[in-house]
């Protein structure tokens, strides 16, 4: 069983990026916004270490945190935060994917013989 070390670090990346805009600015919406996203790809990453085709929630919030952390940039035009964690989360998106796809070919390749 291979461990998803990047979605991992990913979501702990998100955590610390939650308190460390807590401290600096007192934003209480960044806190609990990274606390709650960090924790739902930790158990995404968690759900794809235990079955590699396991890859929903992680997809799912890859997937919505591009569109809300996109449309922050967008508005903004400021690469930080919210460029950077949706550069980060498409990346992640990427990876989730590439990993889905070639477990699941391994798995076919496997049972093929």
């Amino acid at each position: 069983m291979a461990i998803d070390w990047i979605g991992f670090a990913y979501a702990a990346l998100l955590a610390v990026g939650g308190v460390v805009a807590y401290t600096r600015k007192g934003s209480k919406i960044s806190l609990a916004a990274g606390l709650t996203f960090g924790s739902v790809a930790g158990y995404g990453a968690y759900c794809v270490t235990r079955d590699p085709r396991n890859v929903k929630v992680s997809l799912f919030s890859s997937f919505l945190l591009t569109i809300i952390m996109g449309m922050r940039f967008k508005r903004s035009k400021k690469l930080m935060p919210a460029g950077l964690v949706a550069c980060l989360r498409r990346i992640h998106l990427t990876w989730t994917d590439f990993l889905s796809t070639e477990r699941r070919d391994l798995h076919l390749n496997i049972n093929a013989y």
